[in-house]
């Protein structure tokens, strides 16, 4: 077979064509980075020296350089969202502190990751105070400044698959805003409430979404959004909540972004999900990310056979043994797996399950990509 650009070869995995070799992604969307402490261990032993930026501020995730991706045998760039900076910074003792644009305070210890320390909804909030409370401005310009820019360098840097990547979804950001706990039991107990904050969400991010879209919807190969509906042993809620409460405003979601762009629509979820999948094909989806194999039932040749002609499977190299704790060996046999399940006439991209964590041996980084490369292209 005649060798492919990156961009042809992601573009034939996803619209299910077989492609030269299997496509490899690391850090190509916002749920497939690389911790900067990782990166900066793998730069160490490649003997290379950057001064390498930050992507992701909450996520803690390096901006893969181009030397970096060429020698990771990587196809896909990464154009995130731009949006509005912190509200405000601080430092309390140890931990880095802020405020992000929704009003919501994090935190993250050395070495650490994000995580809410105030929740602006939480305790026992009414419907009133969604009406009146300081929700961002989506028609503020901020939100898309430099965007078509920053889609024109990433083209400009080769023939690679480009992916505009979303902020986090409806799920995420209420449960950010009420609380993780307070939003299941919402769910069950306030469930109006919760609901009318999903909903004042939802309109936010349709208007930035579309006002985004516009500008680059047909400039990028990939539009990727994360929401996780998935816990280690299955679903999140039940299927009867997700039919009623979730689904209808997915679908929304999901159908109101494949409309505004002909871009392929990447969901990313953990967790076990295999009840939630006929559903998200219906709502539209057509990349599915992480694929988290060590949840139940996230067996990816039963997924293949189940789900293959209609989904492109993004991910599934485990990150909770293999990578972190597994030898190169290891590692190269956990992606020859991962293709021999899921590769066959196209529909996937391999990629580590979610960002590649602190304490990822460089070693197996490159074991996993340069494995991709060999045995990928034997399919």
């Amino acid at each position: 077979m005649q060798t492919m650009s990156s961009r042809q070869r992601v573009l034939s995995a996803i619209y299910h064509r077989q492609p030269d070799r299997v496509p490899i992604d690391v850090g190509g969307t916002m749920a497939t980075g690389i911790n900067v402490q990782a990166y900066q261990e793998l730069l160490n032993y490649l003997g290379m020296q950057e001064d390498w930026e930050q992507e992701s501020y909450r996520g803690r995730t390096a901006r893969v350089s181009e030397a970096v991706r060429r020698r990771l045998h990587a196809d896909v760039v990464n154009v995130p969202l731009p949006g509005p900076a912190p509200r405000r910074v601080w430092q309390n003792g140890a931990l880095s502190c802020y405020e992000d644009e929704w009003g919501v305070w994090w935190a993250c210890p050395p070495d650490g990751h994000y995580y809410t320390i105030r929740e602006p909804f939480a305790g026992e909030p009414s419907p009133h105070d969604i009406h009146t409370y300081p929700w961002p401005d989506p028609t503020d310009a901020v939100w898309t400044a430099g965007l078509v820019e920053k889609v024109e360098q990433a083209r400009r840097l080769g023939d690679y698959a480009v992916c505009l990547s979303l902020p986090v979804g409806f799920i995420h950001e209420t449960q950010f805003l009420r609380g993780y706990e307070a939003w299941l039991t919402d769910l069950l107990l306030n469930r109006s409430f919760i609901e009318a904050l999903m909903d004042a969400v939802i309109e936010i991010q349709l208007e930035i979404f579309r006002r985004a879209l516009a500008l680059v919807g047909d400039k990028v190969d990939l539009v990727a959004i994360g929401d996780d509906i998935g816990f280690q042993n299955g679903p999140m809620v039940s299927p009867a909540l997700y039919d009623a409460v979730i689904a209808p405003r997915q679908k929304r979601l999901f159908r109101a972004l494949r409309d505004a762009a002909p871009a392929a629509l990447f969901y990313h979820t953990c967790g076990s999900v295999v009840p939630m999948i006929p559903c998200l094909i219906d709502m539209g989806v057509q990349i599915l990310n992480p694929v988290q194999v060590s949840a139940a039932g996230m067996d990816t040749a039963v997924l293949k056979r189940e789900f293959g002609r209609h989904l492109c499977f993004w991910g599934a190299v485990d990150t909770q043994r293999v990578l972190p704790r597994g030898t190169p060996a290891e590692v190269r046999d956990e992606v020859r797996r991962r293709i021999d399940d899921l590769a066959e006439g196209g529909g996937y991209v391999l990629a580590a399950v979610h960002h590649i964590q602190h304490g990822v041996p460089p070693q197996n980084i490159l074991a996993m990509c340069d494995e991709a490369l060999e045995y990928g292209r034997r399919q």
